[in-house]
């Protein structure tokens, strides 16, 4: 039997047209579960799809309009994507073409399963990866060869009517090099 579910979102994801494209796709109106959210919360209520899932039972499927109105997170969609394999219920999607009917559409939905456990899995390792490559971003590629006060010297030098070559042979640095960490200095400042 085929089980329709609708979970209203945003833009073209309102649940008028998901269940539209639902009966277009044979499923009964009587057997379509939704669920609105009225707010985003932080452990979403289902109570259409815990309906659908009392009703549903072994060798039933279960179509959506598109796999992302299984959850709002992929760790919630593969999820519950896991939850109806474990019932041995399946899962079509109209958007995306799976049918986990089909052998190659059932490994696919295995596929982003195990990738949602790895995820969460590394989740706060990655988390912490993530935050100090940030750190290390301000200073990608090659150390600078003039730090603050070296710069500061060679504009003081400059200002006292120094030539730039004498500057950057005191400083042991090409002119270009200096040139460059003039200039970067005055756009800056």
């Amino acid at each position: 039997m085929l089980l329709g579910y609708a979970r209203a979102g945003t833009g073209a994801h309102t649940l008028e047209s998901q269940i539209d494209a639902l009966t277009d796709a044979g499923v009964v109106p009587a057997r379509i579960y939704s669920d609105a959210f009225a707010a985003i919360t932080r452990m979403p209520l289902r109570p259409g799809f815990t309906a659908l899932l009392d009703y549903a039972r072994p060798g039933d499927i279960t179509v959506v309009v598109g796999i992302d109105r299984l959850g709002r997170t992929a760790p919630e969609v593969m999820a519950t994507a896991r939850d109806l394999a474990d019932r041995q219920i399946g899962l079509r999607s109209l958007r995306e073409g799976l049918d986990t009917d089909d052998p190659a559409g059932a490994m696919i939905v295995g596929v982003l399963a195990s990738l949602a456990e790895l995820d969460e899995e590394l989740g706060p390792a990655r988390r912490v990866t993530d935050a100090s490559r940030r750190t290390r971003a301000a200073s990608v590629g090659r150390p600078r060869a003039l730090g603050d006060e070296q710069i500061a010297i060679a504009e003081r030098m400059r200002a006292d009517g120094e030539p730039v070559p004498a500057i950057a042979a005191a400083l042991g640095v090409s002119r270009a090099t200096l040139y460059r960490a003039l200039a970067e200095r005055r756009s800056v400042t």
